[in-house]
């Protein structure tokens, strides 16, 4: 049995589809970023993660969700998810630089 979408509705899907795409393009250049920070905490021997620069940076964002309407406690756990992965990246990045 075919369905047929009512075009606000696909208007919609199409709309979220292509946010969908930006949040991966962003993601994936914020993530080249990171690496980048990786290398150098790594060439000069700092630590993985950044306790302080975490907490400024999660203060920051839930401000930045409240004024876009978001729900600050899920924008602080979107944020978390992305900065554990990035602590994991630049833990892999360091044991790396040691093994060479």
């Amino acid at each position: 049995m075919s369905e047929t979408i009512p075009a606000e509705l696909a208007s919609a899907r199409g709309t979220i589809d292509n946010i969908d795409a930006a949040l991966i393009h962003l993601l994936a250049e914020r993530f080249k970023c990171t690496q980048r920070v990786g290398h150098i905490k790594a060439d000069l021997g700092l630590p993985a993660s950044d306790p302080g620069r975490e907490a400024e940076q999660i203060r920051r964002l839930r401000g930045l969700a409240e004024e876009a309407g978001l729900d600050p406690v899920f924008a602080e756990k979107f944020l978390s998810f992305i900065v554990q992965e990035v602590i994991r990246h630049h833990v892999e990045t360091a044991e790396s630089r040691q093994s060479e």
